[in-house]
């Protein structure tokens, strides 16, 4: 898998060649846009990691144009802490997700096993045993009929299911799904009590439920669900 960071900070950029090559990941780099854009249209990539202030030329317009000329590679952005507006014009741009500064390098790994899981099925629909979510409608079915999922429920499932056959921490479920706004001493419970509400819309009488806690640290799908 060929990743392409773009990221001006070299302490960071150092760190994520290093962490990414050991997970047996190929790793190209550039440290100011205009260089990074012309990576990309000179050579094909599994996942492009984008920093939005870069010199040059900034991580959206870098996004804007390879968009525009069709590129849809999975983006992953990395943005200021707390930066909302940026992450909602990187989103409405067509990046895949966000990840705010400063993160955690198991974070970023969870991410862009997803993303790059993502790019290769070519299908938005993603399965696990009678359930079916579809990225791109946000349509969840079991067994055919449609669940009625809050937007909540929807991150916490897709997120799972993006990270099938690994265990997720509970707080980077809630880093993910509630971004800056989570506060893990005033919304400790939160993550468990979206996480009950969904796992009763997708228990049925015929199949066990396809969530499983993993004591003490998060929640997993399996890789192999019936």
């Amino acid at each position: 898998m060929n990743i392409l960071i773009i990221d001006d900070e070299p302490y960071l950029l150092e760190k994520l060649v290093s962490v990414l090559t050991s997970e047996h990941y190929t790793v190209e780099t550039a440290d100011d846009g205009k260089a990074g854009l012309e990576k990309i249209w000179n050579d094909t990539y599994d996942l492009i990691l984008l920093d939005i202030m870069l010199p040059g030329m900034n991580g959206l317009e870098i996004l804007s144009e390879i968009r525009a000329a069709g590129i849809i590679t999975p983006v992953l952005m990395l943005t200021a802490k707390g930066d909302l507006e940026d992450k909602v014009a990187g989103l409405n741009l067509g990046a895949d997700d966000y990840l705010a500064k400063p993160f955690s390098l198991a974070e970023l790994l969870a991410r862009v096993r997803a993303l790059i899981r993502r790019g290769n099925t070519g299908s938005p629909v993603i399965e696990a045993g009678s359930i079916r979510l579809n990225t791109v409608s946000r349509e969840v079915t079991k067994g055919g009929e449609n669940l009625t999922l809050t937007t909540k429920e929807f991150a916490l499932l897709e997120f799972l299911l993006h990270n099938r056959g690994r265990a997720i921490s509970r707080f980077t479920l809630a880093e993910h799904v509630w971004g800056d706004n989570f506060d893990p001493f005033s919304m400790s419970n939160f993550i468990d009590v979206h996480m009950s509400n969904l796992r009763k819309k997708l228990k049925s009488s015929d199949q066990g439920q396809i969530i499983k806690t993993v004591r003490g640290f998060g929640y997993l799908i399996e890789r192999e669900t019936r």
